[in-house]
Formats: structure tokens, C-alpha cells, sequence
């Protein structure tokens, strides 16, 4: 039977050559195209979370608003620290990528034809790199540059290259690259860690697992079939909800210790944040345990507010520095 091609393959087609295996032209590459296609590869809507605890802490750090130019600074040099990261872990993961449904319309899978090529990406994620780390360095400090440049290290080397692929723990450790930014944000200010950058960093690094894995029970086939044993792949799904409750109710505690620091407002607001994601971590663990087929539809649930309980959660950051009557 003779394949069809598609009407995107026919839309973008440049005559005179094919597509392998669908017998249609390549993608054109177009400027528009292959800008695109890097900004994806950055994996721009991580990059806003992870920019989300930056600014936070920066006002933390100085107790009040940094100058702007610094600001400014380490947002764009953390943007393309992050954007370095993200685009060479693409190419790194370009075969399971294709393999996976969540995956499978990211740049090098989809344009494998012709659009961006795997040494136009890396030679991307280093340029990337190398722009975080003189933009970091010149404009804020050299501790900043290099905490990022760890961050980007850290998540190719131990997370993509060691643990992805080998450890049910990779993202409970490799998770530890997400956290970096408010290193680098207190650095910035400050031009040295202090204990309430590592407890914001503690706080990223409980939060992160209990926001995966609800994203990884929801695609469980997907990492089976790429064989990355997720713990959702390798564990019961009533094992799982339980280890996200343990570590919510850590998050929760490492959230208070930072009160002490930043006033009784952020405490109060910590607290009230905190009763809210536990409650919700019981209401999966409820809910897997109910569910006769080990399913559930809570897990998206709890992995969408994870996201708006980190962001309100360093939002009450942000309003505690600003507000010197907020303190204790």
C-alpha cells in the first residue's frame, strides 16, 4: 500500500529530495524554522519555573530590590545556563525521546529530517553555556558563573549520563541541578552562599521529587517503553504516593526552617502552603488506594499545584523581603 504523506511533510517540502521512509521532502530550513527549533530545545517552560525561585531570592538576599542591572543579569545568564542544560540533555536523550509520546514532538525527533541536526544542538547547548558563563561573571560574580556553570554539569553528567537510564533515585538526586538558581541568585547579591540560599535549595530539592513522579505515574509507559526505570515503572503505585507524602511532609518542614529568616508573614504563608500540598498528598495516597486498577487521575492534580505552590511559595518570599514590618 502506498504511504500518504502528511500535510505538514507536504507543507514544508523543498523539491528535489526526500524524507527518509515517507518518500516526502525534507523540512525546509528556513531561519524562522531553526530559531524555533533551538528556542525548544531549551525547554523554555522549564526555564520559567526554575526563573520563578530566582528573582525571590535575590530580594531575600538583599532585603529589598537589587540593583536592576544585576537582576537582569542573572536572570539572563540563568536563562541560558538553564537553556544550556535542557539543549544538550535533548541531544543526549534524542533516541528514548523518540520513543516516548511526551517526548516525541521535540526538535531533534521531530525535524531528524533535516531541520536541526544533533551537532547543530550541541555545539548550541555550549554556546549557551559559554554565554551564561561570561554574562554571569562579568556582570554579577564569578561564584554565580560558576554555580551555574555546576548546575549544567551536574544535570548532563550525573543525572542524564549516570542515574537517567541506570536509577529508580535519578531524579531525587539528579534533581538537584533544578535547584541551583537560588544559589546563583544569592551569590549574585550576597557574593557567598549563606544558610537561607541552602534552605531555599533544600526546599527545591524535596519539592522535586513529589512533582515528578506525579508527571511519571501519569506517563508510566512512556518510560517503561524508553526502559528508564522512573519509580513509577519499577515500584506499585501505592509505593509511589507514599513516598510523595514522606517527601512533601520534608519540603514542608525545610519551608519552615526558613522562617526564622524571613519573618512571620512568609511563616504564616509557608504554613498555610503547606497544609494545602499535604492535604493534597493524602488525597493521592487516598485515591491510589482506592482505585481498583492502581489508577488514578490525582496525580496530575497534585503535579499542577506543585507548580502553583512553589510559585506562591517563593511569592511569599518576594512579599516578606519587601516588607520590612513583615519580620520578626
Amino acid at each position: 500500500m502506498t504511504r500518504v504523506p502528511n500535510a505538514l511533510s507536504l507543507a514544508v517540502a523543498a523539491p528535489g529530495s526526500t524524507v527518509p521512509g515517507s518518500g516526502s521532502p525534507p523540512p525546509r530550513r528556513s531561519p524562522r524554522v531553526i530559531g524555533g527549533a533551538l528556542v525548544a530545545l531549551t525547554k523554555p517552560r522549564i526555564i520559567e519555573l526554575l526563573l520563578v525561585t530566582t528573582v525571590p531570592t535575590m530580594l531575600l538576599a538583599q532585603h529589598g530590590v537589587p540593583p536592576i542591572r544585576l537582576v537582569l543579569a542573572t536572570l539572563i545568564g540563568g536563562t541560558l545556563a538553564a537553556g544550556s542544560a535542557n539543549t544538550i540533555n535533548c541531544y543526549l536523550d534524542r533516541d528514548i525521546d523518540a520513543v516516548m509520546k511526551r517526548t516525541s514532538r521535540r526538535p531533534l525527533v521531530v525535524n531528524g529530517g533535516g531541520t536541526i541536526k544533533p551537532w547543530e544542538a550541541l555545539a548550541w547547548g555550549i554556546a549557551l553555556g559559554a554565554g551564561a558563563t561570561l554574562l554571569l561573571g562579568l556582570m554579577a560574580n564569578w561564584l554565580a558563573a560558576s554555580l551555574a556553570d555546576a548546575a549544567i554539569l551536574f544535570y548532563i553528567f550525573v543525572y542524564t549520563l549516570l542515574l537517567k537510564r541506570r536509577s529508580p533515585s535519578n531524579i531525587v538526586i539528579g534533581g538537584a541541578a533544578g535547584c541551583f538558581p537560588v544559589l546563583v541568585g544569592w551569590a549574585a547579591v550576597t557574593g557567598r552562599v549563606s544558610w537561607p540560599a541552602l534552605v531555599l535549595f533544600a526546599v527545591i530539592f524535596l519539592w522535586t521529587p513529589p512533582h515528578f513522579w506525579a508527571l511519571a505515574m501519569k506517563f508510566k509507559k512512556d518510560y517503561a517503553a524508553a526502559n528508564v526505570p522512573m519509580l513509577p515503572v519499577v515500584a506499585s503505585p501505592a509505593v509511589v504516593a507514599r513516598k510523595i507524602l514522606w517527601y512533601s511532609y520534608a519540603m514542608v518542614a525545610a519551608t519552615l526552617a526558613l522562617a526564622p529568616w524571613s519573618g512571620w508573614i512568609y511563616g504564616v504563608l509557608a504554613a498555610a502552603l503547606g497544609v494545602w500540598f499535604l492535604a493534597e498528598a493524602h488525597r493521592l495516597k487516598a485515591r491510589i488506594a482506592a482505585a481498583a486498577d492502581g489508577t488514578s487521575a490525582a496525580p496530575m492534580r497534585l503535579f499542577h499545584l506543585s507548580i502553583a505552590y512553589l510559585t506562591l511559595l517563593f511569592a511569599a518570599v518576594a512579599v516578606t523581603a519587601l516588607l520590612p514590618w513583615g519580620r520578626w
